[in-house]
């Protein structure tokens, strides 16, 4: 007789039939701590953690220990914006793994030497409203949303050898 009521127990982990991938830890959580206060909203993002303020993606943090060239706190801005930012932050650059020789975005490189003091400046900047930083993503389409594809007019199919023209 079984007993109603009573929990099963918690799975011994040596007996779970598939692998569990163990979560990452937070990125540079420092930064999350500087604008805890903002109330930020994270999502994963190309393998690193995106930070969103209000409606705007304001950072994005990576630490990737096969790839570390862009490892840092990613500024989410325009070009238009660069040099005054570059001001603030010298050693900010564009990302070099998106391609591009000068990218909107921008990192602030976790191997710098004034990495921690550039990053919760960026983090007084975004506390500030600062307009340099900050983007807001574009509506998110779902499959089979969105403008459809005009069809290219249908051609008509020759007539068969066996048919005589009219």
């Amino acid at each position: 007789m079984s007993k109603s009521g009573r929990m099963n127990p918690t799975p011994r982990l040596d007996r779970i039939p598939f692998p569990v991938k163990p979560r990452k830890g937070v990125p540079h959580e420092f930064v999350l701590d500087a604008i805890a206060a903002l109330s930020p909203r994270t999502r994963p993002m190309f393998g690193c953690l995106a930070i969103y303020v209000g409606e705007k993606i304001v950072l994005i943090l990576r630490d990737k220990r096969g790839e570390t060239v862009d490892n840092g706190v990613w500024l989410a801005t325009t070009e238009e914006h660069h040099a005054s930012l570059r001001r603030e932050f010298p050693n900010m650059r564009s990302i070099r793994v998106l391609g591009k020789k000068v990218t909107g975005w921008q990192v602030l490189p976790a191997d710098a030497p004034d990495f921690e003091e550039a990053a919760l400046r960026a983090c007084e900047l975004v506390a500030a409203g600062d307009a340099r930083i900050g983007k807001t993503p574009g509506a998110r389409r779902t499959p089979g949303t969105g403008p459809k594809k005009a069809r290219a007019p249908r051609k008509e199919k020759a007539a068969s050898k066996g048919r005589a023209k009219p």
